[in-house]
């Protein structure tokens, strides 16, 4: 804020003196040079994994891979009594891509239809999924800001959680405002599957050894995800629907991506909607079969 301060009172004499003839030049002169020298600072700023951080985003996933088997370490799985009262839990998992099936979509809505939050969660067999969320790394008493999020400050950051809290929490208790939590099967084969889920570890194990920025527009759980898909050839082109977030369900549809019964989307988009499943499910532990239940 100091900084800030000081170049906002920097740029307010350097318009005072463009109003002075034969100080104008060398004023224009300075501040131009002040902002460049801004500019220099601001894009070394370093992230940093060493902050006060909110208790949702304490700690930092990471992987050990050895061949076909991957244990993740730190996946969340908070018991919630409402959105902001919980008992932090987390817990590390032993995965076999052999037995990866798939991959699902997760669009969550709350402020109509072109804003969404999407994440990906990855199917195993016998029922078991991991959800992977691609968000800001908070601190305490840091609320999220989209045009802050333009401005290197917040850490971008990887939640690797169980279902029955990625999915629960949106769905059971979040209030304000509710969230709309629409759930969809990704067309693919196991090897495309498992090349994402692998670029996904590796991003997250990078994260841990450096941290790096979220940004709103770059690096956000959309733009992300895209670029994740890059392993697979054939995958969706870029488009603007990448972008405007709510829309990422509706282009996977256009593009022939998602599993969907030879239904129209206004259908499929009904069907996916898990709210009240999640609800009825709680937490049982077959929370994630139970919310699929009427998926095509």
């Amino acid at each position: 804020m100091t900084l800030a301060a000081a170049f906002g009172a920097a740029a307010l004499a350097a318009l005072v003196a463009l109003a002075i003839r034969r100080w104008r030049w060398r004023a224009l002169a300075a501040f131009l040079t002040l902002f460049a020298a801004a500019l220099v600072w601001f894009f070394n700023l370093p992230a940093s994994n060493d902050r006060d951080w909110v208790d949702e985003n304490a700690v930092l996933p990471h992987a050990t891979i050895e061949g076909d088997r991957v244990t993740v370490h730190n996946v969340r799985n908070f018991a919630y009594r409402t959105e902001t009262d919980f008992t932090p839990a987390w817990h590390d998992k032993t995965y076999d891509l052999r037995q990866l099936e798939g991959v699902d979509l997760v669009a969550t809505y709350w402020m109509g239809p072109a804003v969404a939050h999407i994440f990906l969660s990855f199917a195993f067999a016998g029922g078991d999924h991991l959800a992977v969320s691609i968000e800001t790394r908070k601190e305490k008493g840091e609320g999220y800001s989209t045009v802050k999020g333009f401005f290197r400050q917040y850490e971008l950051y990887y939640v690797v959680a169980d279902e029955r809290d990625a999915i629960r929490l949106r769905t059971n208790y979040r209030k304000d405002p509710p969230e709309q939590v629409h759930v969809y099967r990704i067309k693919g084969d196991n090897a495309g599957a498992r090349r994402v889920f692998m670029d996904y570890l590796n991003a997250i194990n990078a994260l841990k050894a450096k941290p790096a920025f979220y940004n709103s527009l770059t690096t956000n759980c959309t733009t992300t995800i895209w670029t994740h898909s890059l392993v697979n050839p054939g995958h969706v082109p870029f488009s603007w629907k990448v972008l405007a977030s709510g829309y990422v369900p509706q282009y996977l549809y256009e593009q022939g991506r998602l599993v969907d019964g030879g239904l129209p989307f206004a259908e499929l988009q009904q069907r996916s909607l898990v709210n009240p499943r999640a609800q009825q499910a709680d937490a049982a532990a077959d929370f994630s079969t139970r919310i699929r239940q009427g998926l095509p």
